[in-house]
């Protein structure tokens, strides 16, 4: 059950990345310079309202300083590598391994 679950987000997690990717490429290819879009800036276009509840549920429910160093710096990394790293984590938690029959 959880192995299917976390396949699942694997799968979302990639078709983001991919997402992610192709509207990086696509404004590279429009500047003629390679240009990567932080996480951080995309998820504030998209809805700036959630990314600051996020750092006020952090920030007060969890340990401070963990918003800070750690996540701004995460914020700042290219959306699609950031969902393309969870996408492999995701998929190593739902990986099952085949077992070997010995003769």
């Amino acid at each position: 059950m959880f192995r299917l679950f976390f396949r699942i987000l694997a799968l979302v997690a990639l078709a983001i990345a991919v997402v992610m990717a192709v509207i990086d490429a696509t404004r590279s290819i429009a500047a003629d310079a390679l240009t990567f879009t932080p996480l951080g800036e995309s998820w504030y276009a998209a809805s700036p309202d959630t990314l600051n509840l996020s750092q006020a549920i952090i920030q007060r429910y969890t340990l401070p300083f963990i918003w800070d160093p750690l996540i701004v710096q995460i914020l700042t990394f290219p959306g699609w590598l950031v969902f393309f790293a969870l996408s492999l984590i995701f998929y190593i938690a739902g990986y099952r391994r085949r077992r070997t029959v010995l003769v």
